[in-house]
């Protein structure tokens, strides 16, 4: 009897042993997912699952954030600053529906620093408006293609990669409709 009490004792021991491991596992894979929320496969953005999809966004909509809200006082071009305005409407709603979602908002990347820092060190006047669409044209490039590329997976099971999927296709038609504002207002700026 006490050595099936030891074997069992060992037998739980053992399985405890095992699931912190493989807890403390999940854990790892999920947070370095999470580091690397964006893939890149050829140069185009990748996200494989809704939770990449939405991190790979935040970080873009953050920096639309930050640019919009400076652009909306320092654009001299009228659609320069029209575009400003609904960009930064556009930026408020989106991080607030992914901070309401749980997605985390990552350290801006030195790419994005120096966006930033470009776009506040540039005086007001017509390098600004150049310098500011700019941005926002590569910004929502990013963005499309990182939406187009999810959708593209296919559907996937679950509740939560199928609002993801409808996310990325409401995004989408936004990403590429901004893409082409964005390359027509650079044009009449002469950029």
């Amino acid at each position: 009897m006490e050595n099936e009490t030891n074997q069992r004792r060992a037998f739980m021991k053992k399985s405890l042993a095992l699931s912190a491991a493989l807890t403390l596992g999940g854990t790892l894979l999920e947070t370095l997912s999470a580091e690397a929320a964006t893939n890149y496969v050829a140069g185009s953005p990748m996200a494989a699952n809704e939770k990449e999809f939405r991190m790979g966004v935040i970080g873009p909509a953050e920096l639309s954030l930050a640019t919009s809200q400076i652009a909306s006082t320092k654009a001299t071009n009228k659609n320069t600053k029209e575009f400003a305005g609904f960009e930064l409407a556009e930026a408020i709603a989106v991080t607030g529906v992914l901070k309401d979602l749980g997605t985390p908002v990552p350290a801006m990347d030195t790419k994005a620093k120096a966006t930033l820092a470009k776009i506040k060190s540039t005086p007001a006047g017509p390098e600004f408006d150049k310098v500011y669409i700019q941005a926002q044209l590569e910004n929502h490039e990013f963005l499309r293609d990182l939406a187009q590329n999810y959708i593209n997976k296919g559907k996937m099971a679950g509740a939560a990669e199928n609002q993801g999927r409808h996310l990325a296709t409401l995004s989408l038609a936004v990403f590429k409709e901004h893409v082409a504002i964005t390359s027509r207002i650079l044009k009449e700026l002469g950029a």
